[in-house]
């Protein structure tokens, strides 16, 4: 598929969504923005291959209650797949808030609507205002409040068979699951970029080391976690962290959600990434550290498997930096296999190349996001 063909159904797509989805908004009393950043820069890549074609696209957009100026944040999709992650998502936090096992909460915007309107399902929340962005506070606030948010998840431990049955509803992962699932990861991105040696022969350590490492990820299994926890999917309000992405919960490894957190530190707040993993080696079990390096392993995978297949979707300068990604992460999963520290020359360089490439619209995405 080329960059024409990717960019262009996203596109068709977005223009149709909106088109159609504004008279029933405006029918449930709301506008939209004239702005909707969340739609543009390289957003047609999060679309899938098995999601070609509209089977799995959605619009998550900005508007407000004319009522009374309440802003919210407004998920919509008239396809499938679309609509079907939006349900998930909706199962998934009210499920959470009414799982009883945990001594902790995770809190989520409130719901204002969920409704199927002809072709669309809607789901709207009230939109979450911080004062500052979670990366522009100090270490030692960002810190804290990931680790919050962290052993909030690892409350939620299903230990039981009545937990089993409250959960059943989120889907459980064990390490035959993540083997399994960093197994496809390898298949396609082999496929996006069959000549990349170095590729090749880096997953297949990984899968080697995954796979020595089975009994570890079942040892912490059946925890609360977050696939993709990262600054975009939550803001922080009066102290309290919000999850705005309820459909990357599941019960799977308690680390989890720290490998996607420190992976995305490692670009952000490199300090913040170190004081993670030291925490974990001065606090937790040595097998706890462990399962912390395995599923970091797992998480660059499925990085890996995204950018190599962005290769086939882009050109010019977006194709360019999509090689680059891909060579960057696969230095990454090497300094984890290696137990080593990836040096900050490797990273500058990175960063340097990422925002000379990215386009002005994707730079703009970016600021909305972080």
């Amino acid at each position: 598929m080329n960059n024409q063909t990717a960019e262009t159904q996203w596109e068709s797509y977005r223009e149709y969504e909106l088109r159609t989805v504004l008279p029933v908004l405006a029918n449930l009393g709301y506008i939209l923005d004239s702005s909707q950043v969340h739609t543009a820069g390289e957003r047609f890549l999060m679309v899938g291959e098995r999601d070609v074609g509209g089977g799995g696209y959605k619009l998550v957009l900005l508007g407000t209650r004319v009522q009374d100026g309440q802003r919210v944040v407004i998920k919509v999709s008239s396809t499938p797949r679309g609509k079907a992650e939006i349900e998930t998502e909706r199962i998934a936090r009210e499920t959470v808030r009414q799982l009883k096992f945990s001594y902790q909460s995770i809190s989520v915007p409130d719901e204002l609507v969920y409704t199927e309107i002809g072709a669309h399902t809607v789901f709207i929340t009230k939109y979450i205002p911080q004062d500052q962005t979670f990366l522009s506070r100090s270490i030692l606030s960002q810190f804290l409040l990931a680790l919050d948010a962290l052993k909030s998840q690892e409350s939620f431990h299903a230990t039981t068979s009545s937990h089993a049955r409250a959960i059943q509803r989120f889907g459980t992962w064990g390490a035959s699951d993540y083997l399994a699932s960093f197994d496809g990861f390898t298949k396609r991105s082999m496929l996006h970029d069959p000549d990349n040696n170095v590729l090749g022969s880096v997953l297949q350590r990984a899968s080697e080391v995954l796979l020595s490492g089975k009994a570890r990820i079942d040892q912490y299994g059946n925890f609360l976690t977050h696939a993709d926890f990262v600054p975009h999917n939550f803001r922080i309000r009066d102290g309290v962290l919000y999850l705005l992405d309820s459909a990357s919960l599941h019960f799977g490894n308690k680390y989890e959600s720290w490998a996607r957190f420190a992976n995305f530190m490692l670009l952000y707040n490199r300090p913040l990434e170190h004081a993670l993993n030291q925490y974990v080696l001065d606090n937790r079990a040595a097998e706890e550290n462990e399962s912390f390096r395995l599923m970091r392993i797992h998480k660059v995978g499925t990085l890996l498997e995204y950018h190599t297949n962005a290769l086939s979707q882009t050109s010019g300068d977006l194709n360019t930096l999509s090689r680059n990604r891909v060579t960057f992460w696969l230095s990454v999963m090497q300094s984890l296999l290696d137990c080593a520290d990836l040096s900050e020359e490797v990273v500058a360089t990175y960063k340097e190349s990422r925002d000379k490439l990215r386009s002005e619209e994707e730079k703009k995405r970016q600021e909305s996001l972080h």
